[in-house]
């Protein structure tokens, strides 16, 4: 296993590296202009990602059929996008309403399909089933699927339309039939829990001087108190954010101390405990990274207190749900948050296993930080578009490739998340 590890992480970096650009400032990088990506169609049948349509890593369970007379109807949402052709057979614009992130992923589809063939519009033959045509437990029933096809319905063109679907980010794609393309979606509620691993926007962190400042207002140049892997306090720069979204309303752990400081992740995300792994320090001075949803009571967390970071008993979790989410990534791999140290790293278990995944963001930097000072100092100040990074992405495909299962926490975020 370690072998296959370092094997992973030497391929990573030598995929980072040769690329034309990381990015790992604001907006998309910078460097030579970088070629259109090559699509690969699916095949007849083939469905991505390779579960079942209703599992975690898809699309997630079914949660009851929405009528027009149900509570939940209020979920659904109609879409009336001028560059998608809905068939409608059933004359009453069922096929038109949809949840939000169905609504969304299948916008960002038209814009793709007609990028690709000028003249050529998306086409929707299924929509929300309101009459029961689809089999039992259909996501069709919950407006969280979609079978499509282009407006010239021309199939030779379907096994490229799949991998678009993919690309625009809807959780589960089909080839389903000769006739037309399947996608589905999570539902509203599953995407709130699944956010990989994030802090709300307003939690804060400590600068080099000592003021705070809310996490979602951080830019590149920031100095943030952190620690090193003996557990002393040092400062050390803000890079980017793997992840960074306003909105989406998420599910947080919020952990408690014995002291009064508490601190909000998300249950995926890394947070250091005292205790456990084998070293010549004190007991209590080790540093062992969990997920946030493994913390119990009675066990200790660190907090930043009169210039040093101590062991402190949680007293009480409990969660909470808050809008906003956003991930930084410091030079270091650690940050201070509301006084209490945390991993920048979340969904694999192995703290050390992520920071060395991320050694080509952090020579990036320091590259750019030595040779590139006066474009560096425009970068400051700039915000970095929202969504979850490329590189964030390409990181956790390959480990849900690479890596045991019991590796990649089950909240960790979609392959093609929001």
């Amino acid at each position: 296993m370690l072998l296959r590890n370092k094997i992973l992480l030497l391929g990573l970096l030598c995929v980072s590296l040769v690329s034309s650009g990381m990015g790992c400032g604001p907006g998309r990088g910078y460097g030579r202009r970088k070629h259109p990506k090559k699509l690969t169609p699916l095949a007849y049948k083939q469905f991505i990602p390779n579960v079942a349509e209703k599992t975690l890593g898809a699309s997630g369970r079914y949660e009851g059929k929405i009528t027009r007379n149900s509570e939940r109807f209020k979920e659904l949402t109609p879409n009336y996008n001028t560059d998608i052709i809905f068939k409608d057979e059933e004359n009453t614009g069922a096929d038109r309403l949809m949840t939000q992130r169905c609504k969304d992923k299948l916008n960002s589809l038209a814009i793709s399909v007609m990028n690709r063939w000028p003249g050529v519009k998306l086409r929707v033959t299924e929509g929300w089933d309101e009459d029961g045509h689809h089999y039992e437990e259909s996501l069709h029933y919950e407006g969280r699927a979609v079978d499509i096809t282009t407006s010239d319905r021309d199939k030779s063109k379907y096994g490229i339309l799949s991998r678009l679907a993919v690309e625009a980010g809807f959780d589960w794609v089909h080839y389903e039939s000769k006739a037309h393309i399947h996608c589905s979606v999570k539902a509203e509620n599953s995407v709130a829990a699944k956010s990989g691993g994030c802090f709300p926007g307003w939690s804060t962190v400590t600068l080099h001087d000592g003021t705070t400042k809310a996490v979602k207002d951080l830019r590149p140049g920031d100095r943030l108190l952190a620690a090193d892997e003996k557990g002393n306090p040092i400062h050390t720069d803000f890079i980017m954010f793997l992840d960074q979204d306003s909105t989406t309303r998420r599910l947080f752990h919020v952990i408690e101390t014995h002291s009064g400081q508490k601190i909000t992740l998300t249950a995926a995300h890394l947070l250091f405990i005292s205790g456990g792994g084998n070293s010549s320090e004190p007991e209590e001075r080790i540093m062992s990274p969990v997920f946030a949803s493994q913390v119990r009571p009675g066990q200790k967390v660190f907090v930043f207190d009169a210039e040093t970071l101590t062991p402190v008993t949680v007293t009480r979790i409990y969660t909470q749900t808050h809008e906003g989410s956003f991930a930084p990534v410091t030079a270091q791999g650690t940050v201070v948050v509301d006084r209490v140290l945390a991993s920048c790293y979340a969904v694999i278990e192995d703290h050390d296993m992520a920071h060395w995944a991320l050694a080509p963001v952090r020579l990036t930097h320091w590259v750019s930080t030595l040779f590139s000072s006066s474009q560096q100092q425009q970068h400051q100040g700039r915000a970095q578009s929202e969504g979850v990074h490329w590189y964030s992405r390409m990181l956790y495909q390959l480990g849900t490739w690479l890596l045991d299962s019991h590796s990649i926490h089950p909240l960790g975020m979609s392959v093609y998340p929001s």
